[in-house]
């Protein structure tokens, strides 16, 4: 019999970047990157244990900004050219480290790798939630739902019904994805705000995530802390605190598993290391140097860096898989003596670390499923609607204000370079409400208009515009994409307002802005 359980949560989400009238458009290649990265390498991985018959559990989050550009047909369309485009690289590569062994290993291991995610790509017809869906179906995953656009709800609060429709419309978008209705969900950021929960109940929600000092300054004090499931007070809603001894041996680039100097060096790529005219036709036509994914050196220290070794960090992500099983392991054993209750232990983790930052993740997490289930009988791989089914007595609190960002709260997206935002996300959200119940019911022109001023506030509403402000990168970017969607919210009030909407202007922001194809602006009341 186990004495607790493992809970592993990877949350999955990207902004919204889709440019139709742009033929290349840099930040998409986040998607790309993405998806070769991280999205194919974790596929890859569940579906070897998946025909080994490993019977594993494992928890993700996919938004639905990152589910519809996911199933975008342009997107797939342009993914498959940029895929291309790396074999090529990655067969110049072969030929040009032909005559240096350390690295012509490497050249081949890539062009394998990116050959193989196109065969991936295409095996799923291009549409690689597919792949998690047949996961879920099966028994193994369970796929949650996030915010609509991954707004930070704690700053949403003044307006109440801008977290109703980032909830409302992220849970319909589930169930037409998904077939069947989301049971949790990852509140953006691990933004929790006291009260929220009565909206993720009214959405037929079950639980949802926070940070550990949610749990631990909730009211009253809970008696088990992280190690077993709050229900919110007044509703039942169950929240899980995420444990912070095992986040930090896998988040920390100092102390946790990905800084090891065995592993891949993320910041050394042949996009900058190599000559100009050689690199140029796989960087953005505009002569932008970036990221290939080609990276030759492991991490080394800060100087000098030595060519990267497969084989030697494959084993080292399998021994620190065991490393982190053992003390999960202990853990639990100390948490059950006390405790006399089988403890969980919720890890989650961005899933883009897997693969993307960290090269060797998605090696890392197989290792970790296989050991688990198969090396040790103290810990059981468990998802959260499980573990509720099995522990439907949990204690009752109310959790406290919190989110995972940098101190904690809310600092993160409120500061300095993008507090000026939040005057015009509330304004318009008002403005939006306001619409919703002045024109309860409507038909052509004035329907497409309305759902599509809901759809440009909720994209101005992403959380990741007010992030990338703060972390100070591509900061114009950011500040473009939230002035753009709020300018054609306003000129959408002001035509609907008016009654003299221009149809070839909205049809041009539809197909621009054009995900959440069934949105009803209703729900924003």
């Amino acid at each position: 019999m186990n004495k607790g359980y493992l809970c592993i949560v990877l949350h999955s989400h990207l902004p919204y970047v889709r440019h139709p009238e742009h033929e290349d458009f840099l930040e998409e290649d986040w998607l790309y990157e993405a998806i070769t990265e991280t999205y194919v390498p974790l596929i890859s991985a569940l579906e070897a244990l998946t025909a080994d018959n490993v019977d594993f559990r494992l928890t993700m989050s996919l938004s639905p900004t990152l589910i519809s550009m996911l199933t975008d047909a342009l997107l797939q369309e342009r993914y498959l050219r940029h895929i291309n485009k790396l074999i090529e690289l990655g067969h110049k590569e072969v030929e040009r480290t032909r005559w240096q062994p350390e690295f012509q290993h490497l050249a081949i291991m890539y062009l394998n790798n990116f050959c193989k995610s196109r065969d991936t790509f295409l095996r799923y017809k291009n549409n690689l939630v597919t792949a998690f869906k047949n996961f879920q179906d099966s028994g193994r995953l369970e796929i949650i739902t996030c915010g609509a656009t991954h707004g930070f709800l704690p700053l949403m609060d003044v307006c109440r019904e801008s977290v109703k429709a980032q909830i409302q419309v992220a849970c319909s978008h589930y169930e037409k994805t998904f077939g069947r209705k989301p049971r949790g969900i990852w509140l953006p950021e691990c933004g929790y705000h006291p009260g929220h929960d009565e909206i993720l109940k009214e959405a037929g929600l079950k639980y949802f995530f926070t940070d550990a000092h949610a749990v631990l300054h909730g009211s009253p004090r809970p008696k088990y802390g992280v190690f077993a499931p709050v229900y919110c007070k007044g509703t039942g809603i169950a929240c899980f605190g995420r444990d912070l001894e095992s986040s930090k041996q896998v988040w920390s680039s100092v102390d946790g598993y990905p800084g090891d100097y065995w592993y891949r060096e993320f910041y050394r790529d042949i996009g900058f290391d190599l000559d100009f005219d050689y690199i140029r036709p796989y960087i953005h036509p505009d002569g932008v140097r970036i990221n290939t994914g080609i990276k030759y050196y492991r991490i080394t220290g800060k100087d000098n860096k030595e060519p990267y070794n497969p084989r030697m960090a494959r084993d080292k992500a399998a021994e620190h898989a065991g490393n982190f099983m053992f003390n999960r392991e202990k853990q639990i054993d100390h948490l059950y003596g006390f405790m006399r209750k089988k403890p969980i232990i919720v890890s989650p983790y961005d899933a883009e670390l897997f693969g993307h930052w960290w090269y060797e993740g998605p090696q890392w997490l197989e290792f970790l499923i296989r050991k688990t289930v198969f090396d040790q009988k103290t810990i059981k791989l468990i998802t959260p609607s499980e573990y509720l089914t099995e522990n439907p007595r949990n204690q009752v609190i109310t959790p406290s204000l919190s989110s995972w960002g940098w101190k904690g709260y809310s600092e993160m997206w409120l500061q300095g370079p993008n507090d000026w935002i939040y005057r015009h996300l509330h304004g318009a959200s008002e403005r939006m409400t306001e619409l919703a119940r002045n024109y309860p019911r409507s038909e052509g022109l004035l329907r497409r208009a309305l759902n599509q001023a809901l759809r440009e506030l909720l994209l101005a509403q992403s959380s990741d515009w007010a992030f990338i402000m703060g972390t100070g990168t591509h900061v114009p970017y950011a500040v473009r994409r939230t002035k753009d969607h709020l300018l054609r919210f306003t000129r959408l009030y002001e035509d609907i307002k008016s009654g003299s909407i221009d149809e070839n202007w909205l049809a041009g922001i539809e197909y621009k802005d054009n995900l959440f194809p069934d949105i009803d602006y209703r729900v924003h009341q």
